[in-house]
């Protein structure tokens, strides 16, 4: 099943991360399954070759840089809108392009993906980038492959790409400092985040203290 694949690899990728492996900052380590998820998927579909596979790189980092330059693709800056949410884009947009789509097919798959992720807040456990980071990589590519299948069908974003990065950096900037990357808030503040952080580290950093 393709979307399994993208799972697999995706949650992969980020459990090298999280034992220390190399891994590659798509754009960052903390969304670095998301691009590996989605390209092991379309590289058997579209049996793409390594240069196919280079230039599925090159587009997805050439959106990324607008997103970095124009926004902000840190957690600690924007919540993981701006991380897992810019990597689901970029594969999106990279997606359409390597299936023959257009450019401008490929900004609506971007625009359509980040429209999707828009909110998405940084509230590591721990303050480690593992729960609930992994998973949240799986909905990234699977995100990215329904949206690159959207735009390659004809659908459009009624909100264009540049303005919904906008929107992003609007949205980032608003977000409160406790579910920006900080482990304060969110998942991070709940029980049993709160406990597991204390099994961690041995003490109870909560935001009540």
């Amino acid at each position: 099943d393709i979307m399994l694949e993208a799972v697999q690899n995706a949650i992969a990728t980020n459990e090298v991360n999280a034992s220390m492996g190399i891994i590659c900052a798509t754009p960052t380590a903390g969304s670095a399954g998301t691009l590996p998820g989605i390209l092991s998927v379309i590289t058997k579909q579209l049996s793409l070759d390594r240069d196919a596979q280079i230039r599925f790189l090159f587009c997805a980092s050439a959106f990324g840089m607008v997103v970095a330059n124009d926004a902000m693709i840190a957690g600690a800056t924007g919540g993981c809108q701006a991380e897992v949410g810019s990597a689901s884009a970029m594969g999106a947009a990279a997606a359409v392009e390597a299936a023959g789509g257009t450019h401008q097919q490929s900004s609506e798959a971007f625009a359509m993906a980040m429209s999707n992720l828009l909110g998405l807040v940084c509230d590591p456990v721990a303050g480690l980038v593992e729960v609930p980071c992994v998973k949240r990589n799986v909905i990234g590519s699977v995100n990215a492959l329904t949206s690159a299948d959207m735009a390659l069908a004809g659908l459009v974003s009624k909100i264009p790409a540049d303005e919904v990065i906008s929107a992003m950096k609007s949205i980032g900037e608003n977000l409160p400092s406790t579910l920006r990357e900080t482990g304060l808030g969110g998942l991070a503040a709940t029980p049993t985040g709160i406990a597991l952080k204390m099994q961690i580290f041995g003490q109870d950093m909560s935001i009540d203290k």
